[in-house]
């Protein structure tokens, strides 16, 4: 029985347990807290924050491979280990480019992807002329530790920007080098790709999905996106280029705009499971998360194929300060047809908090109008959840 260690104890290392029971594997999971949702379906638990290198040699010492449940490391501290023969899938190398954005995006633009146009706020010396080049609204990106919509900010002026990055810095001095500031892309919609590579090399991918965003947290996900066969090639073949540049072991997401005029560019990189990807647990023959396990396991790769018409998946996200379990709201939500709720024991609540998901299969009926039958119980839904 094979063991692997999970550096990070949230709802992506939870949703492991079901796919690790199927293939016998057990997990080890190295995160700060007793309450974090991974705990109570580890076979052993190392607490300690997960940037914390020593802990993760004590988690080494427990399993025979480590992956990784969130990007919030630190890989100059676990290259030592890498060195020592410690196996990490995605191996270090493969995330160094991706962890820093600034360094994500001049390494999607050096493989030919396409990106927004973007640049460093430390690297230019007229930080005016680049933005008047852009032109207003700009995007504001922490290079660093953003997720859920948290250091990204859409600024409409240069004083807003001022005041922005004055905020955001914590130093007497202004340190630029944690921002970058790229084009705001006026998108038609956001899609997402799933993809896992082998140990072997083989490469598979999900449907490509349509993501919804609001204040940048995903509340929804439709499968399948309706775009064109073309576009589907094409974001398929960005997520070939990517994942076998890198040479990655493993699931990443892959997050993109859709411009009104048709063209496709690479906004992010998860090198992980992802949000996107939670539809795959019960509308797929192989979750993204059992995609994963076999990939770092080394095992042959699943079915990614969609076993329904489509599928759509809602975020349940925290709206208040609360340490309620919400139970009559998902009591009435499980009574929808179809619908498969997924909730991920977290003790507290706070706003934009993502609490759990749900995802309803859709029929062969509904499937020439996917993506407005797919709203329509989304909103469904979040009538139930949210207080009106």
């Amino acid at each position: 029985m094979k063991r692997v260690g999970v550096i990070g104890g949230g709802q992506l290392a939870w949703m492991m347990a079901d796919a690790a029971q199927k293939l016998g594997v057990e997990l080890v999971v190295q995160t700060p807290s007793v309450h974090d949702p991974a705990v109570s379906i580890a076979q052993e638990t190392v607490f300690a924050p997960v940037d914390d290198a020593s802990a993760t040699e004590i988690l080494a010492q427990k399993c025979d491979v480590i992956t990784f449940e969130n990007e919030f490391v630190n890989l100059q501290a676990l290259s030592g280990l890498a060195q020592q023969g410690v196996y990490f899938r995605p191996k270090l190398e493969a995330l160094a480019p991706l962890l820093d954005k600034y360094h994500q995006r001049c390494y999607l633009r050096d493989l030919g992807l396409p990106v927004p146009q973007f640049f460093a706020l430390d690297e230019v010396e007229n930080v005016k002329s680049k933005i008047e080049y852009l032109g207003f609204p700009v995007v504001l990106k922490s290079r660093r530790h953003g997720y859920d919509g948290q250091g990204t900010f859409i600024i409409q002026d240069f004083a807003t920007l001022e005041q922005k990055l004055s905020d955001e810095t914590t130093t007497k001095t202004l340190n630029q080098s944690l921002f970058l500031l790229e084009e705001f892309v006026p998108f038609e919609r956001e899609l997402a790709i799933i993809a896992a590579r082998s140990v072997e090399g083989e490469i598979v991918t999900y449907s490509v999905v349509e993501t919804q965003q609001e204040q940048q947290v995903c509340r929804r996900v439709i499968a399948p996106a309706e775009i064109t066969p073309n576009q589907v090639a094409e974001i398929q073949a960005i997520a070939h280029t990517l994942l076998n540049s890198l040479e990655v072991v493993g699931i990443f997401g892959i997050e993109l705009f859709l411009r009104a005029d048709g063209k496709v560019l690479v906004n992010e990189i998860a090198p992980r499971t992802h949000n996107s990807g939670h539809f795959s647990l019960d509308a797929c023959e192989t979750s993204q998360f059992e995609q994963h396990l076999r990939a770092v396991c080394g095992l042959p790769l699943g079915n990614p194929a969609l076993q329904c018409a489509g599928a759509v998946m809602v975020n349940l996200l925290g709206y208040e300060n609360s340490h309620s379990d919400y139970q009559s709201q998902r009591q009435q939500i499980a009574e929808i047809p179809q619908a498969h709720v997924h909730w991920y024991g977290k003790t507290e609540s706070r706003p934009g908090r993502k609490l759990g998901h749900v995802t309803v299969l859709l029929d062969n009926q509904n499937q020439e109008s996917a993506t407005a039958y797919g709203n329509d119980i989304a909103h469904t839904i979040e009538s139930i959840w949210y207080p009106r």
